[in-house]
């Protein structure tokens, strides 16, 4: 049995922050693409909420997902982006309704 220290916890909390920053930065990296995306659906007349494109996300994050995250944890952490992306979209647009009806 091993035994761990403090030292060992400080170290993977550093760790953890460090990881934290990364995903900040890649959540703000998508969130620039889905404001480009919203403005093309303005241009476009095309609704914000698109189910089928959604769905298109889930498959491939839960195609590509080798754990040890569940495919059912991985599916709820994409839904809650997924739900904030299209606030971002809908506060963009102006539309008070996030499904654009």
């Amino acid at each position: 049995m091993t035994q761990h220290s403090p030292a060992d916890l400080a170290h993977c909390r550093e760790r953890i922050d460090g990881l934290d920053l990364k995903l900040l930065e890649l959540l703000n990296q998508r969130t620039e693409i889905v404001e480009e995306i919203g403005r093309i659906k303005q241009d476009l007349r095309m609704a914000i909420y698109e189910p089928k494109r959604e769905d298109q996300v889930f498959a491939n994050v839960l195609d590509h997902n080798r754990g040890p995250l569940p495919p059912d944890a991985i599916k709820r952490i994409f839904e809650r982006i997924i739900d904030e992306m299209r606030t971002v979209q809908k506060l963009k647009m102006g539309d008070n309704s996030a499904d654009g009806h």
